[in-house]
């Protein structure tokens, strides 16, 4: 049975290979006319400058972690903190690369070849991401587990979770707040006052919006969920001796922690196998190509979790368990698109409202997100329920396993959203035939949905990977309960529960100053360039990406350093008990938090949408301006704050296993 840990590393380089494979095809797509591939060379540039810059940020604070972790823990889980924190930057980087290839290629493909062209090549960019995601993530544990004994895995692994942790939370926030600060001052001088299109080439925010799509949503998304699918298996992993325990001898304990690996390695090739079927239909609608793929990878791993669960653990029960995990996956997806899709009714309810100005938008859209908190909750709490009734608390961890085993095409199809956005911008500042920009605009719309789908997804895999990794905590510490009666952990509750709301602030407002900063620029162009809105004089795109570029580095250390720094200090001087009030606190208070603001976010934008497409008036009408004026709002909801909650919460549970023996040792010093 041990040798089967084998077949993890194997179906990670597969996942790898296509990855090449499709970043290969990709490639040799044409990149259209030469202004096309002029505009197409600022964004790439304006990326990957900002990735390195934020890389050469990150590097400040890896090292004093990493020497932090060595001398308070022990060097192996150190190093693995490394190679956890480097996978995820090389997954970003790997898939930003070609997400800023694929961008024009979509928009070449979709003049020249059509809507089902240009779907298969923002798909394609897409997947390469999900891919690189999955397939590094899987590499990385599988090559662990092979190489150290299992005792020292158990021991140390959560290291490399907390390297993949830290990498995530940064590239999010920091992302996140430059594609809002962009946004933001694109749409509000371009549309509201300019009266200018989106995407218009005589917008100086224009590009840095083009830039942000993929810092934010590729790059900050692909980190996000490579730490919550390498979070879960390590979860499971580590939970491994309590279910060989509690299994009545029907498995060891290195049973138990190969078979998540083996799960994921099924997940990873029903992923591949989803994303090559994805076959759009001239005429058809895009969103049921990729859901296709999504049911059809979802079906494998349900059908192979089957015949696992049987001949590795001697029962069905732990299959339950992560199929009900999966459920719970798909069901927040759909519920999430109920909400911000604008074929359903809480959207045009929104966009209706807007006709009375954007107080009553507003009001609408914060209603819809609070609202859109009920249903995904109710899901996790039976997902848990049922996943702990067949399978106890390593059941959880299967569930979060079961929840991403299909990461692969989860994040394959959220990363097709930017892409295609990038091929709208671009079609619009190439001058492109209306044409053209219909069909960009139609998978952008899909793409929105699908984005709403893929933060839903991420909130809910972060709800169950934070349970799984304080059930870890709690093996760890001897911490058997978790008593409401002691005032010590009821102060840890109150604490926890208020730390999203911090962190939410600090970044929203960091949005908020990165954006005013965009706006007062875009209005000196506006003033001082001469012939600027007639199209005669050039913008300076080049300032408002570096404006963007220098507030997100700035503006990303605190939030990071609160996720970081408050589980150490509440450990170190409330103690273990208190810490795991903090954690129970700060996961129900930021998943739900972290729902509504998504959520809102998604569906304000998609409201905007709503009435582009001529309800209410239309584009330039009044319910059009204050529908912008929502969408503007919602930006940092659903980009920046609302999908960083869940890595705050799964960052903070990970800091507190890995430095889970210093609490013991010396916490509680009140």
């Amino acid at each position: 049975m041990e040798n089967l840990v084998f077949l993890a590393p194997i179906a990670a380089v597969v996942a790898l290979v296509v990855a090449l494979a499709l970043a290969s095809w990709i490639t040799k797509q044409s990149e259209g006319t030469d202004r096309m591939k002029e505009i197409a060379s600022y964004i790439r540039e304006g990326a990957m400058a900002f990735l390195k810059r934020e890389y050469k940020t990150m590097i400040i604070v890896v090292a004093v972690l990493f020497i932090l972790i060595g001398v308070a823990i022990n060097w192996t889980t150190a190093v693995l903190y490394l190679v956890g924190a480097f996978l995820s930057v090389l997954a970003g980087y790997f898939g930003m690369t070609v997400a800023t290839k694929g961008n024009v290629r979509t928009a070449a493909a979709a003049k020249d070849g059509g809507m089902v062209k240009a779907l298969s090549v923002a798909f394609r960019s897409g997947a390469v991401m999900g891919l690189c995601v999955s397939g590094l993530g899987l590499l990385g544990i599988g090559l662990v587990v092979c190489i150290l004994d299992l005792a020292t895995v158990i021991e140390c692994v959560t290291g490399f979770g907390l390297g993949a942790s830290s990498m995530a939370l940064f590239g999010r926030v920091g992302g996140g707040i430059y594609t809002k600060a962009a946004d933001v001052g694109a749409d509000l001088v371009g549309k509201v006052e300019a009266g200018i299109p989106e995407d218009d080439p005589r917008n100086p925010a224009v590009i840095a919006d083009n830039v942000g799509d993929n810092v934010g949503d590729v790059a900050g998304m692909g980190s996000d969920l490579f730490e919550s699918y390498v979070g879960s298996i390590i979860s499971a992993i580590t939970l491994a001796a309590i279910a060989a325990q509690t299994s009545g001898g029907a498995f060891n304990e290195t049973t138990a922690a190969i078979f998540p690996l083996i799960l994921s390695a099924i997940g990873i090739i029903a992923s591949v196998i989803g994303i090559l079927l994805v076959r759009g239909k001239e005429g058809g609608n895009p969103a049921a190509a990729l859901n296709a793929g999504t049911y059809i990878s979802g079906a494998i791993v349900i059908v192979a979790t089957l015949i696992l669960s049987k001949s590795m653990l001697g029962g069905f029960s732990y299959a339950i368990a992560i199929i009900a995990g999966l459920i719970v996956g798909i069901a927040i997806g759909k519920i999430t698109e109920v909400y911000t899709s604008g074929d359903y009714g809480s959207v045009k309810k929104i966009a209706e409202q807007s006709q009375t100005g954007p107080a009553t938008t507003i009001i609408s859209g914060m209603g819809v997100g609070m609202l859109s908190t009920v249903l995904p909750i109710l899901f996790i709490c039976v997902g848990v329920f049922v996943a702990y009734e067949c399978a106890g608390l390593y059941g959880i961890a299967l569930a979060a396993v079961g929840m991403l085993s299909t990461t692969g095409m989860t994040v394959a199809v959220d990363a097709y959203g930017p892409v295609s956005d990038n091929a709208g911008g671009i079609a619009e500042m190439s001058e492109l035939p209306h044409g053209v920009r219909e069909i960009t605009d139609k998978l952008d719309a899909v793409g929105n949905t699908t984005a709403a789908i893929g933060k839903g997804f991420a909130i809910g895999s972060a709800a169950l990977t934070a349970l799984a990794l304080f059930a870890s905590y709690a093996a760890v510490t001897d911490l058997e309960t978790v008593s409401l009666l002691e005032p010590i952990v009821i102060v840890g509750l109150f604490i926890g529960a208020m730390l999203p709301f911090l962190f939410s602030a600090l970044t929203m407002n960091s949005v908020g100053k990165a954006a005013n900063q965009m706006i007062e620029e875009v209005r000196r162009q506006f003033r001082t360039i001469p012939g600027i809105m007639e199209g005669t004089g050039k913008p300076d795109y080049a300032k408002c990406v570096d404006i963007s570029t220098a507030a997100a580095l700035k503006e990303m250390i605190l939030p990071g350093l609160v996720a970081i720094v408050a589980p150490l200090l509440v450990g170190v001087v409330l103690g273990p008990e208190a810490l795991g009030g903090m954690l129970a606190g700060a996961l129900s208070a930021g998943v739900l938090l972290a729902i509504m603001m998504a959520n809102a976010g998604g569906a304000w934008d998609n409201a905007k949408k709503y009435i582009e497409e001529g309800n209410y008036g239309g584009k330039g009408s009044e319910p059009h301006k204050a529908a912008v004026v929502g969408d503007t709002v919602g930006d940092p909801f659903k980009d920046t704050s609302g999908p960083s909650i869940n890595i705050l919460i799964k960052l903070m549970t990970i800091v507190a296993v890995v430095f889970a023996p210093v609490f013991v040792s010396i916490g509680g010093l009140l």
